[in-house]
């Protein structure tokens, strides 16, 4: 009896012996890896490389699934993709500079996002044309992650057919994603896109950088979050070409009537812009759609004023020349950083100055007189 139980039949489980009869298991069926078998073909597919002319030639012709290949190069961070986005970049020059470049910020919260969506559609069905939309996101301090879920809160642009929605992270560095921005509007606007917009994260030093790459600069604002002039010590009010405030409608609509009054009595102590003109300030709301096309009509006569004035030339020329200087800085500062000597000094050098060996101040001399020695051999 004692060998009965402990015989195992052919068919690998013990159930299925004789003396347990009426009761039969099935072998079953074999579990797939968790693996996706597709994985490795995939990632073969995404390596997959164009030459520029074929780059160049599905943007002119307004390829979208080329475009985002190329807007994906120019964000790359190695060599040989940065490389080829720069040539596609220096062939797609000639056919750039004829959008409108719009950029949009405000404090988290404040809905950019649900108001790009609502100007976007109304902008395309009004005016026509096509519209590229390049959404600024932070990334995570800690894991240098972005969520880049911008696009989910533009849910009538995401479907729309003349619309292009390209999120893009900070990953840490502001300045290098702000660069790659305004390489990523000359691809858009030689693909046919002749309305820009860019959104930025709202804070800091961001609005600064889309500043110098668009051609209005509008802040979107709250009502009844506080002191309406909190605005002004931030000083992105100086940088505004026209201010709007969100969310007027139901109940709110008096509290944002009064926000826009204190903020147009702000604005006189502030000095005459170059553009000549005095930033408007309106109401709308993005969720109802209420007021969108005033604020587009706005838009468009500060560009029309602008480019009857000069101003409008002037301003690209004068962040043509901003950014010429921004990139000799940032290829300097890889120089430096990127040195092998330079690589295996930091470290120890860090360590001298924690340990008080060193100020700081003749650590940074030393590294930098060392790259100088570099340069020069």
């Amino acid at each position: 009896m004692h060998e009965t139980k402990n015989r195992v039949p052919q068919t690998g489980h013990p159930e299925n012996d004789s003396e347990y009869a009426g009761l039969q298991v099935n072998a079953g069926v074999a579990q797939p890896s968790s693996v996706n078998p597709y994985l490795s073909r995939m990632r073969k597919h995404r390596q997959v490389l164009f030459t520029v002319d074929e780059y160049v030639e599905g943007i002119l012709k307004g390829d979208v699934t080329r475009l985002s290949q190329a807007v994906t190069l120019v964000e790359s961070t190695l060599p040989e993709h940065q490389a080829l986005a720069q040539e596609v970049i220096a062939k797609c020059l000639p056919y750039s500079g004829n959008s409108v470049r719009v950029g949009i910020s405000g404090v988290p919260g404040a809905g950019k996002s649900t108001s790009i969506d609502a100007f976007g559609v109304h902008l395309l069905n009004r005016y026509g044309g096509k519209l590229a939309v390049l959404a600024i996101d932070p990334s995570s301090e800690k894991t240098k992650g972005s969520i880049l879920g911008d696009k989910t809160r533009m849910e009538k642009l995401a479907v729309h057919p003349k619309s292009f929605i390209r999120p893009s992270p900070t990953a840490g560095s502001l300045g290098g994603v702000a660069r790659k921005t305004r390489e990523t509007i000359i691809l858009c606007e030689a693909a046919g896109y002749n309305h820009v917009f860019v959104e930025t994260v709202g804070v800091g030093q961001s609005e600064t950088a889309c500043h110098s790459m668009v051609d209005f600069f509008l802040l979107i604002q709250l009502a009844g979050t506080g002191d309406e002039l909190q605005g002004i010590k931030r000083g992105i009010m100086e940088i505004a070409d026209g201010i709007v405030i969100n969310k007027a409608d139901g109940d709110n609509v008096d509290r944002a009537r009064l926000a826009a009054s204190h903020f147009r009595n702000a604005l006189h102590l502030f000095p005459v812009p170059d553009s000549g003109l005095v930033p408007e300030v309106l109401c709308y709301s993005g969720f109802y759609d209420l007021g969108i096309d005033e604020v587009l009509q706005m838009i468009f006569r500060y560009i029309d004023h602008v480019k009857e004035n000069g101003y409008f030339q002037f301003r690209r020329n004068e962040q043509a020349k901003y950014w010429m200087y921004e990139s000799i800085n940032e290829q300097l500062r890889n120089g430096f950083y990127f040195n092998p000597t330079i690589r295996s000094l930091i470290g120890p050098t860090e360590k001298q100055v924690l340990g008080g060996e060193v100020t700081s101040f003749v650590a940074a001399k030393r590294l930098i007189d060392r790259y100088y020695e570099e340069i020069k051999n």
